[in-house]
């Protein structure tokens, strides 16, 4: 028991002296908030055409009329999600000060998951509560309806990540979102929604598609000088002065830059950075710092991302893998098939049609995980070359993690000796 007792002294007392050097305060931050994601600055450098455009087309709500419905596309951290928040909560200051019944809902569809909860959102923000489950889908869109109209509500629904729930529940709820106007005799509602698959369209009915994408609006990625003036922008609220080396800014900026302009990736760096370096006592954020938090990232945003994704999404993942792995040009979609066939039957699941395994391929496309490309092959047609996006390393760390794959790292693919 002495041993014991003195073991959980010695965890104590390093819990007390990691709190105690938190409370006393950072060297490092000044603000660390202003480096995540869902912070809203007061201005948006390199935006200023998107924001502008973007009011033009929700201005109208201001004296109750209906605007247009917009689809905003874009990669990861271009920006959508900041500059429809910035003009969404300017839009709603001036309707506060105008007396107007307009409101605004904003909801991430990834994070709500079901048509259900998404509904339960928009109806909480017109003041309409709903049980948590229970009901109907087109019951509670019924009593969605009847509550805007009769409280005589403009409602702009802004759904982030919309190709989510598309992908993954249908169109059905976006269907009858757009047509709920017609039913409509006092209240209105207007759709913006955001997505980050390019490609998101074609997962639409055309009937959904004409009526939501009334307006478009595209968001380019950052390039490295404008990411470096965002993080100089934030850095100037985040951190103390004279903390941060002008080299580390620099630095998260060009990574960043070399992976599609992604501004998110580049505040993670910069914000995992400084906390290395809070947690280490320097006085100075460094390039170092930077080298680090890349790599830390980047395993742990792999690992998460492999450990909660769909079963045979994870198999089409290992299935890529264990093809790139053997340095033989196999990855056309019919031979990632072929082996991901092998791998189900080894694993013992049912295996899915070889068009939805494409679909998946797509899917993990978009998150990052995989890099597919359309190739010509002359008079042959055309066919996509699937290839991972992240280090082999990170992949299989990832699945050694996971009970039921981690046997499955080292399998040798009988499709693969077969076909030599």
């Amino acid at each position: 028991m002495g041993s014991r007792d003195s073991e959980m002294e010695g965890q104590e007392n390093i819990l007390q002296e990691i709190f105690d050097n938190f409370l006393r305060g950072s060297t490092v931050f000044k603000r660390r908030e202003a480096l995540r994601h869902d912070y809203v600055p007061d201005s948006l450098p390199h935006r200023e055409d998107h924001i502008r455009h973007l009011a033009e087309i929700l201005a109208p709500a201001l004296r109750g009329s209906l605007c247009s419905n917009v689809l905003i596309y874009g990669k990861t951290g271009t920006g959508k999600t900041a500059v429809t928040r910035f003009v969404s909560k300017k839009l709603a200051e001036r309707a506060e000060v105008l007396g107007s019944s307009l409101k605004i809902c904003f909801v991430n569809c990834r994070i709500a998951g079901t048509q259900y909860r998404v509904l339960s959102a928009l109806c909480s923000e017109i003041g309409l509560r709903v049980p948590f489950t229970g009901l109907a889908v087109g019951e509670v869109f019924d009593r969605f309806k009847q509550a805007l109209d009769s409280r005589q509500v403009l409602l702009i629904a802004v759904l982030d990540e919309i190709d989510t729930i598309v992908r993954n529940r249908g169109d059905a709820l976006l269907y009858e979102l757009t047509r709920a106007n017609a039913n409509l005799q006092n209240g209105k509602l207007s759709i913006l929604g955001i997505s980050n698959d390019l490609r998101f369209k074609e997962l639409l009915d055309p009937r959904v598609m004409s009526t939501l994408s009334e307006e478009e609006l595209v968001f380019g990625p950052y390039n490295a000088d404008e990411l470096q003036n965002i993080l100089e922008a934030r850095a100037r609220i985040a951190f103390e002065d004279n903390v941060l080396k002008q080299g580390a800014v620099k630095l998260c900026a060009a990574l960043a830059a070399a992976e599609h302009g992604d501004a998110r990736r580049a505040l993670d760096l910069l914000r995992v950075a400084g906390e290395l370096a809070e947690r280490n006592g320097d006085k100075h954020v460094s390039e170092d710092h930077v080298r680090r938090a890349e790599k830390r990232i980047e395993h742990n945003r792999v690992a998460e991302t492999i450990k909660t994704l769909p079963t045979h999404s994870k198999i089409v993942l290992l299935s890529v893998y264990l093809l790139n792995r053997s340095n033989i040009n196999r990855s056309a979609t019919g031979d990632i098939y072929n082996l991901y066939s092998e791998l189900c039957a080894e694993l013992g699941f049912g295996s899915l049609t070889q068009r939805r395994v494409s679909g998946l391929i797509n899917e993990l496309d978009v998150i990052g995980l995989l890099n597919s490309r359309v190739t010509s092959l002359g008079r042959y047609g055309r066919t996509k070359k699937t290839s991972l996006a992240v280090p082999h390393k990170i992949v299989r760390d990832g699945f050694l993690e996971d009970d039921r794959f981690r046997g499955m790292v080292d399998y040798t693919p009988r499709y693969l000796s077969s076909s030599l």
